[in-house]
């Protein structure tokens, strides 16, 4: 949860307890006023909780049934967040194509590709890197496996994983074959 902040808006009570227990739990914390829920509706790491609703505000947890036990508004908190993370998982956009990582699926347009998880990670890493990645690097940062290993097991995956997309999405260049390793193509 250090990830994230949860935001207390007109909830002193709520507020006043965290602050007593602040040492014992792993959660970032504040109070915010009016101004400050209107500056965090662009962002995207937190949570408000609040008594009531508020209109037109995004990421927040309406909690009305007060008092509660310690362990179970924690329990609430940490379910929230962990809902919050698998959405923001659940759909990314690398190039032309849509990934449900949640679901490892690979889509452009009514093409749906399923992947597996070495798959999805492995594009995730290029494209996290952004500039050719050298096999030995894949097989280090994705695979775990150490370089005394051999490299035909990386090869081997991503030559597949680009005959699948070639196959489905008739793209032959999404992963980019280098002399020294892999690259994305950013755009079909």
């Amino acid at each position: 949860m250090n990830n994230h902040n949860l935001v207390i808006y007109e909830f002193d009570e709520l507020y006043k307890i965290l602050v007593e227990i602040k040492k014992d739990i792993n959660l970032s914390f504040e109070k915010a006023n009016k101004q400050k829920l209107i500056d965090l509706n662009s962002k995207t790491n937190h949570l408000v909780f609040t008594k009531k609703e508020i209109p037109g505000l995004n990421n927040q947890i309406v909690f009305n049934d007060f008092p509660i036990p310690i362990f179970k508004l924690l329990e609430k908190i940490n379910i929230e967040f962990i809902k919050k993370k698998f959405h923001e998982q659940s759909d990314i956009t690398i190039g032309n194509y849509n990934f449900n990582l949640n679901s490892r699926v690979m889509s452009f347009g009514e093409n749906k590709l399923k992947l597996t998880e070495k798959e999805i990670n492995s594009i995730l890493y290029l494209f996290k890197i952004g500039k050719e990645v050298k096999i030995q690097e894949l097989q280090t940062e994705v695979w775990g496996y150490q370089f005394q290993l051999e490299t035909h097991t990386v090869e081997t995956h991503i030559y597949r994983l680009r005959k699948k997309i070639a196959k489905t999405f008739n793209d032959e260049d999404f992963i980019i074959s280098k002399k020294n390793g892999y690259k994305i193509k950013k755009e079909k």
